[in-house]
């Protein structure tokens, strides 16, 4: 449909000096239409109301008749006509806007890349925490390889798993003092899993100390060994 179609089936309804009420045809009564057309008319100086509603396909316009008249209003909106969006469109842009599938994978993608960010700064900084870059005999550098090692790998395991177990204690404390403790027959499932838990937990911390021990005594070792006379 032309523009010369939709403006000759627009029909005036009530017209006054600094009023127009307008019936639109039925293709261009949809959101979309209806923000570009209050767009366009809003535009004209002295203009300072329009409501637009789509099921009465009814335009409202109200201006100051000092500063522009009724076809200056009319001409802003034929001049809209051929800009208008089609519905289908409007449906299809509106339907992807509202797809709460598509917002919460745009929302889980900036999650992840704030994630990223924020990780890769934190690592920045304990690199520049772990390398010395105090002067000698200060307490910056006599803090600074406690600090490195409280911020490794292991360390960071270690803090993580003590965390996930003071959790579950936390969780599971009512049924551990209401139930457990007192009949733990019954409940010798539970029990089990707990020893187990624990068993896994005890292992992994020698495992990991094993080798730092070792470290050790090979260090003390080294450091501990007299040196050879000098030979005339």
């Amino acid at each position: 449909m032309t523009v010369d179609d939709l403006a000759r089936r627009i029909l005036v309804r009530h017209r006054e000096a600094d009023h127009l009420r307008l019936e639109l045809p039925a293709e261009i009564c949809h959101a979309a239409a209806g923000a570009a057309m209050e767009a366009a008319v809003r535009a004209v100086a002295g203009v300072y109301r329009v409501t637009f509603q789509t099921a009465e396909r009814r335009l409202a316009v109200h201006f100051d008749e000092r500063l522009c008249s009724a076809a200056d209003v009319a001409r802003a909106l034929r001049a809209s006509l051929g800009n208008l969006p089609a519905a289908d469109e409007a449906h299809a842009a509106a339907g992807k806007a509202n797809d709460p599938l598509a917002e919460a994978r745009q929302a889980l993608r900036a999650a992840a890349a704030k994630s990223r960010r924020a990780w890769q700064g934190l690592r920045g900084r304990v690199e520049a925490l772990r390398q010395p870059t105090a002067p000698a005999g200060s307490l910056q550098a006599r803090l600074q390889p406690m600090l490195a090692n409280a911020l490794t790998e292991k360390a960071t395991i270690n803090f993580l798993n003590d965390l996930v177990a003071f959790y579950l204690v936390k969780v599971h404390w009512e049924l551990i003092s209401q139930r457990w403790l007192k009949n733990p027959v019954k409940h010798a499932d539970a029990w089990l899993a707990v020893f187990y838990l624990m068993f896994l937990l005890v292992r992994y911390r020698k495992s990991i100390a094993a080798p730092a021990q070792a470290t050790q005594a090979t260090q003390a070792a080294q450091g501990a060994q007299p040196e050879e006379p000098a030979t005339p």
